[in-house]
């Protein structure tokens, strides 16, 4: 599961919005991301006619997994493209939003076939079937190595993007080795209950990592705060820019969940030695030590009447 991953001076006015990144794109590596997912999809395939045909529950469970993996590699690869797209009057902050989009249908998919491979597998657990072992081990070998060489085609990459992809297909090659260790245990002991075991343990994993995933987009969606931002210690620091007296409607949320904005509303004394530039300077640079790539900053003095301050 993979998850999928993206990136969006100044003006005379008191509102002003400060771009806090010079280069908007990402350098990727879609070459790498194309070869991993057809290796994933290639292999998907050839594991759901195997797991069939070894009469593997586990496998069948790790084809699911694959499957999630090969549905965001390729929504990945396609958003690649997508999210380039330039701005536009109707999505004014251009398309990375669209990634969030991406995650919450593979959420959906994984949840939905996850549900499934239960349904197959608990009955197992009470009357346990015989695989074929022999099967179960080559198909195993096989994932190990596909798997393996999409995480060597990702490694090194510099992107957001590429480093989740590299994680998540590393936990594929870990679940093949688990599959292979589970297959040679059948092959010599004919402890068949090990297989549906397996699959439970795997399925288990998959909804675990679905759920974090859902959740986090979700709040995403819902313009929550990004978890790596404390708005409480942004608004302390803002507070203790000089010249500023007191701030309200300070926001932070996230595109998708790579790309943070922050907009806020600083009061600051009239007759204050510090000027509006020096104050909108020493904003762009908490924004910039914080990783936010847009912001927002309207000026207001404590003599005028904010319409939208907050009561």
């Amino acid at each position: 599961m993979v998850l999928i991953c993206f990136l969006l001076s100044q003006a005379r006015s008191k509102s002003i919005v400060l771009e806090m990144s010079p280069n908007h794109k990402h350098s990727r590596d879609t070459a790498n991301i194309k070869t991993a997912f057809f290796l994933n999809l290639g292999f998907t395939l050839l594991e759901i006619v195997g797991g069939i045909l070894t009469n593997s529950v586990a496998i069948l469970s790790d084809a699911l997994h694959d499957l999630g993996d090969s549905l965001s590699l390729g929504m990945s690869l396609w958003l690649e493209h997508y999210s380039e797209k330039e701005a536009s009057d109707q999505y004014s902050y251009g398309y990375r939003r669209f990634s969030l989009l991406g995650a919450l249908i593979n959420s959906v998919v994984l949840i939905t076939g996850s549900i499934f491979v239960l349904f197959e597998t608990v009955p197992r657990l009470l009357a346990p079937e015989a695989t074929n072992a022999e099967g179960m081990i080559v198909l195993a070998v096989i994932g190990v190595a596909v798997n393996g060489l999409a995480v060597f085609k990702l490694s090194g990459g510099k992107s957001e993007n590429i480093k989740v992809l590299s994680w998540h297909l590393l936990e594929d090659v870990l679940g093949w080795a688990a599959v292979l260790v589970g297959a040679i245990i059948i092959y010599f002991t004919e402890f068949y209950l090990i297989d549906p075991l397996l699959s439970v343990g795997i399925t288990g994993l998959i909804l675990w990592n679905v759920y974090r995933r859902l959740n986090s987009t979700l709040s995403l969606f819902l313009q929550g705060t990004p978890s790596n931002i404390d708005l409480s210690e942004i608004k302390t620091r803002l507070l203790n820019i000089s010249g500023v007296s007191s701030e309200h409607h300070t926001h932070a949320w996230s595109l998708d969940g790579e790309l943070h904005i922050l907009t806020t509303h600083l009061v600051m004394v009239k007759n204050t030695e510090q000027s509006v530039v020096v104050v909108k300077e020493r904003v762009r640079a908490l924004a910039n030590e914080l990783g936010f790539s847009h912001v927002t900053v309207e000026i207001d003095f404590t003599e005028e009447d904010c319409s939208m301050h907050e009561t």
